[in-house]
């Protein structure tokens, strides 16, 4: 069986309040992704250091909003995704560096750590390590529409009223992608990177027909397709894994343009209170025995050195009846965003939204 393991090529990517706190310091505010706290782990972690930990489940937008809204306060331990970070930092301050002689570097898979320093370190200060990765593309039933293999088929006619999108940056992306533009290769022009997602945003319009609804979350997307509503959407693949386990005619399928590369990361929010307790959580979920547990819930690989080995058989199986080696290698990685980028994307989002 070929091995769930990540490209070289990985290396590549890079870029150019007053009073006393109301919380107890042997508590940890997470914030993070609905899938990477799961009470088990959170359990054997109070048991273990004796330490709560509160989550509040949020995406890349709403982080960003949340600690912007409070310079940086409120969470202990962030987790946005690698390319989410430098931008967001220099822009709003809500950062704070890494110390990683705290942290056990050594069990990291060296490609995503060495990925993640490149992408956040800023005058010679690193911001933050990697947790999980995964890709964005598409999910579908095979069974009901075998051909769809591009951001493009989702504007196919036959579809009308039965696929789904997610209407955040990353349908900008794969269906420029699919027009045979170069997104992540413009980010240094915005003139250009502009005038693709135009185009993307024209395509996502003249399509709107097709969409049945759009999504916001893995669980509204999930029953989508469990009740037949939809054949197909844009996708994390650790949500098109978890449906191939109850139904195998559903599966991630990467498009032919390739699928997105992202890394979500552990990151200090520049106002944390209890950094003891974050650096303990990232040592003690990347422990094999815990970073297994993170997995088989999660869904996604970890960053640990032996990541493809500490996923669950259910989620190899997956992975291998949905990649194949050329499908690997053609992953387009998520490249940190340029300062500007994110408020033309809202703006272009918008007209979307608003087209009729």
């Amino acid at each position: 069986m070929r091995k769930l393991r990540l490209p070289a090529a990985l290396l590549s990517v890079s870029i150019a309040a007053a009073g006393s706190p109301a919380w107890a310091a042997d508590t940890l505010r997470l914030l993070t992704w609905g899938s990477y706290a799961p009470e088990d782990v959170i359990e054997m972690f109070k048991q273990e250091t004796g330490i709560e930990v509160e989550v509040t489940f949020s995406n890349n937008e709403e982080m960003i909003s949340r600690l912007r809204a409070t310079g940086g306060g409120g969470f202990d331990l962030a987790q946005p995704s690698h390319d989410r970070i430098h931008a967001a930092q220099l822009r709003y301050d809500i950062y704070k560096p890494m110390d990683l002689s705290r942290i056990d570097t050594s069990v990291y898979d060296p490609n995503l750590l060495g990925a993640v320093k490149a992408n956040t370190t800023i005058d010679g200060e690193v911001y933050s390590v990697p947790h999980f990765w995964g890709t964005s593309g598409l999910v579908v039933n095979r069974a009901r529409a075998p051909d769809l293999e591009s951001f493009a088929d989702l504007c196919d006619p036959r579809y009308e009223g039965r696929v789904s999108m997610r209407l955040k940056r990353t349908i900008l992306i794969g269906m420029g992608y699919a027009l045979g533009e170069d997104p992540f290769g413009a980010y240094g022009d915005i003139a250009e990177y502009g005038r693709i997602i135009n185009a993307a945003a024209e395509k996502l319009i003249a399509c709107k027909a097709n969409v049945k609804t759009w999504w916001t979350g893995g669980d509204d997307l999930s029953n989508l397709l469990r009740s037949g509503e939809i054949v197909a959407s844009d996708a994390w693949d650790g949500t098109a894994f978890k449906l191939n386990a109850e139904n195998p005619d559903i599966n991630f399928r990467p498009p032919s343009h390739g699928a997105m590369g992202w890394i979500d990361t552990f990151t200090l929010p520049r106002k944390t209170r209890a950094e003891d307790a974050a650096y303990q959580w990232i040592d003690f979920v990347m422990r094999p025995d815990v970073a297994r547990m993170m997995s088989t819930h999660a869904g996604y690989v970890t960053a640990h050195k032996d990541g493809g080995d500490l996923t669950s058989d259910r989620l190899r199986e997956s992975f291998n009846d949905a990649f194949s080696e050329e499908d690997v290698a053609n992953i387009k990685w998520f490249a940190s965003i340029p300062p500007g980028l994110e408020d033309l994307e809202g703006k272009v989002l918008e007209r979307i939204e608003a087209a009729q």
